[in-house]
């Protein structure tokens, strides 16, 4: 039964009991980039941020912060995840 409230819970968008999520502190923003194969101005539109936020990511003068940090860690696991789920067309 626990098995079947755990789906269920899934199912309804509740992450099932001591689900622990890990968002690394750290991201290697320029390598996560590279592997999507997109160049900067292209990264940061699919991402949704400026040109200049991406490029002081990369370069380390700021980091990535909250939802951010959540975005590029999920484009690290998938790289094309943003474009999977946010493309147009059919």
């Amino acid at each position: 039964m626990g098995g079947a409230r755990s789906a269920l819970a899934y199912m309804d968008g509740s992450p099932p009991a001591g689900t622990v999520v890990h968002v690394p502190e750290d991201l290697d923003v320029a390598g996560i980039r590279n592997r999507t194969g997109l160049a900067q101005p292209a990264f940061a539109a699919t991402i949704g941020v400026s040109l200049h936020t991406l490029r002081n990511w990369e370069q380390k003068r700021r980091r990535p912060e909250g939802p951010a940090r959540v975005l590029l860690a999920l484009v690290e696991k998938r790289p094309q995840v943003v474009q999977e789920i946010l493309s147009v067309g059919p």
